[in-house]
């Protein structure tokens, strides 16, 4: 509380500090020069507007002092001198000391004329500091929402592909930090969704993040956050590997992982396919948690994704052909049959262990084991998928004119 004053001491004083509001001021702006190095070094226009600032703040103070019921309006009087500018220039650290420093020079000037004004000065000086962290507040809360609508906006242009000149900087303006590599993640939103909790799990792994949140359904976009070259375990580590410690930000269901793209500009592709992977997922009984988009091809490729169809082709089918036509016949003899070595090599007409070698010679063509259930049935679907496509291409061949 204030002490109090007599009726006509306030008024002597408030027509004092009218007449000196001016020399407080300009005592003010000097104390800034010669104590805060930040505010030097600014460029004239902005130090005029932390100088308005300092000067509605003493208008401000001699107002509140004849009524000090005008507290809730200390912050508009105050900051709308140059609201936007000292939010862009100033930070609330800042803001604090410009207010120590006014404070300051206003008890010295003050010196002498009675306990009741200095106290009028801390209690007032307490006011504008609330009053300074509720607007800083605002501008932070204000911000946040700005961030989440851009990065919900950046999310989905990947996803769906539509991208033009202007998503890099929307990218840069969520203070993406990715360099190289990137991959896409799709999973369900868990009831009670901690992005920030995520996030901090992100940075901790070493890699930036965009989040996305559709419905039901969640999306981030993983990048590495050190630049390419640099000795950091983080930036050895497989998406796959990292997934796995983000799978607890993630509700029930499956989680897929999309495949690894060289930068971000490329993320629509690996979005494309964990999404494609996310929608056939519950058709593999048995799929692990986190799983990669592209063991899943076979599924993708029967639910009619062609950029699956084209992986198969691409990654075993063309390999395997231009490898040796014995590789093909013979994998297509093993899965033929059962994958039983014996049958093939009597279909064949060679050794079991003929057999075994020309295996192993798929798997490190192609990186796939054959003699594997699952990946059984991603090779089977690739040759299919070859067969048809090589048929289709004979079939639209135009036929040979011979000439007399």
């Amino acid at each position: 509380m204030i002490s109090e004053q007599a009726p006509t001491d306030k008024a002597e004083t408030l027509v004092w500090l009218r007449r000196i509001s001016g020399d407080l001021a300009t005592a003010t702006i000097n104390r800034l020069e010669q104590t805060l190095p930040w505010y030097a070094e600014m460029p004239p226009a902005r130090r005029s507007a932390v100088g308005l600032v300092a000067q509605a703040g003493i208008t401000s103070f001699i107002q509140w002092y004849e009524d000090p019921g005008s507290t809730p309006w200390i912050a508009s009087d105050i900051f709308a001198a140059a609201p936007r500018e000292l939010l862009r220039s100033v930070s609330l650290t800042q803001t604090l000391q410009l207010i120590r420093v006014t404070v300051e020079v206003t008890e010295e000037k003050v010196a002498g004329r009675g306990e009741h004004l200095r106290e009028a000065i801390l209690l007032y000086s307490r006011e504008v500091a609330f009053a300074a962290a509720d607007v800083y507040a605002r501008a932070a809360e204000a911000r946040g929402l700005w961030d989440a609508r851009l990065e919900a906006l950046v999310v989905d242009s990947i996803l769906t592909g539509e991208t033009d000149e202007e998503l890099p900087s929307r990218i840069a303006a969520l203070g993406w930090h990715g360099h190289g590599e990137v991959a896409v993640l799709v999973g369900t939103t868990p009831p009670q969704f901690d992005v920030d909790q995520l996030r901090r799990t992100a940075r901790k792994l070493g890699i930036d993040v965009l989040i996305g949140v559709q419905g039901s359904r969640l999306v981030l976009v993983l990048g590495r956050a050190h630049p390419p070259g640099r000795a950091d375990d983080a930036d050895q580590t497989p998406f796959l590997q990292i997934v796995s410690h983000l799978e607890p930000g993630f509700g029930t269901g499956h989680l897929v992982l999309g495949p690894t793209v060289p930068a971000l500009v490329d993320a629509g592709q690996s979005a494309r396919a964990a999404l494609a992977g996310f929608a056939v997922a519950r058709s593999w009984r048995h799929a692990p948690r986190p799983v990669e988009a592209d063991d899943l091809l076979p599924e993708r490729a029967l639910a009619g994704d062609p950029l699956a169809k084209q992986t198969l082709v691409d990654k075993v089918f063309r390999p395997l052909q231009a490898h040796s036509t014995d590789l093909v016949t013979t994998l297509w003899s093993y899965l033929d049959n059962g994958r039983s070595l014996e049958a093939t090599a009597r279909e064949l007409f060679v050794h079991p262990n003929t057999v075994r070698y020309r295996l192993k010679r798929v798997s490190e063509v192609i990186g796939w084991d054959a003699t594997g259930p699952r990946e059984a049935l991603i090779l089977q679907t690739a040759l299919i998928l070859g067969a048809i496509g090589t048929d289709a291409t004979r079939r639209r061949k135009p036929p040979i004119r011979r000439t007399r």
